[in-house]
């Protein structure tokens, strides 16, 4: 069986996989017998994997890389494809390794994976510390420690599966979309009618979607009408970018923080401007901050 973490304030439970690339396995409200998921929780049989987990870390890279290669950097990339019907990198090596639980609370935790130079060519540390509150929610400290002897590129995220009902609500601000080709790579930056919609709050049975955007706000909720329910998302720089996965008829869709656009690495290197990431310099550390609220009817 997956080893699970349980971490509690109040009526909120989060519970955590640290083995199963240091993800998020449930996030809910107990009230009685009855529960409330914030987040679609890992009901898969084991073994588990991040895909079917509420959210896992995407580091030391967020989104696509295109084929896995890029020369941006000292050392160049060719990394493998690392996910079913696609020939692009994606989401990082963080997902596919267990991290070490450091210390641990009724609620709060702290894990860390410590990832020497391999299929991703630098070494680095990262740790996700996990605060849980009865009023705030859920936060998620996220660092990335450059632990090489180089400047090494970065670029990290979240990627929260949320559950869809009928007429689920999204309101949130961004500036611009990239608009993809059928691999989900970006290939031009649009501003479609809806952008306006989303400032308002969409229905998001009218979207199919898997973008990423510029501009964004760092805060997006989510309501459930059938329960009277929400959660708000908010973020913190270097959290600028924002991706929205939303499959016409799912029953998920996804709300991602992330530090960059997808391919960031190669679209700076074709002279695109505001695609986010960074190079970390050796010791460097990259911090970033998450919240997770959840909101109940008055």
């Amino acid at each position: 069986m997956t080893p699970i973490l349980e971490l509690r304030a109040g009526e909120l439970i989060a519970t955590l996989a640290p083995a199963v690339g240091g993800a998020i396995a449930s996030f809910y409200s107990q009230r009685g017998d009855q529960q409330q998921h914030w987040l679609r929780p890992n009901t898969a049989p084991n073994p588990a994997t991040p895909w079917t987990m509420a959210s896992y870390p995407l580091v030391p890279y967020a989104n696509r890389i295109r084929d896995g290669r890029s020369s941006f950097g000292p050392r160049a990339l060719n990394l493998p494809a690392n996910y079913p019907d696609s020939k692009h990198a994606i989401h990082g090596t963080a997902w596919q390794q267990a991290w070490q639980v450091v210390s641990q609370g009724s609620d709060h935790a702290t894990l860390a994976l410590d990832s020497p130079a391999g299929v991703w060519p630098y070494s680095f540390r990262a740790e996700q510390r996990f605060t849980l509150d009865a009023q705030a929610g859920l936060t998620v400290v996220l660092s990335v420690t450059n632990t090489d002897t180089v400047d090494m590129p970065v670029g990290v995220g979240h990627h929260p599966y949320v559950p869809h009902r009928a007429g689920t609500r999204l309101t949130t601000d961004v500036q611009a979309m990239w608009g993809g080709d059928a691999e989900v790579m970006p290939t031009t930056l649009q501003t479609p009618d809806f952008l306006a919609a989303m400032r308002n709050g969409v229905t998001l049975d009218t979207l199919d979607l898997d973008n990423n955007f510029i501009g964004w706000n760092q805060q997006a909720r989510v309501d459930w009408p059938d329960t009277g329910t929400a959660l708000v998302m908010t973020a913190q720089t270097p959290f600028d970018y924002f991706v929205l996965y939303c499959p016409k008829g799912g029953e998920i869709f996804c709300i991602e923080p992330v530090t960059n656009c997808t391919d960031w690495m190669n679209l700076a290197q074709q002279g695109q401007g505001d695609v986010g990431g960074q190079l970390l310099a050796p010791g460097a550390t990259l911090h970033t901050t998450m919240g997770l609220q959840p909101i109940w009817p008055a």
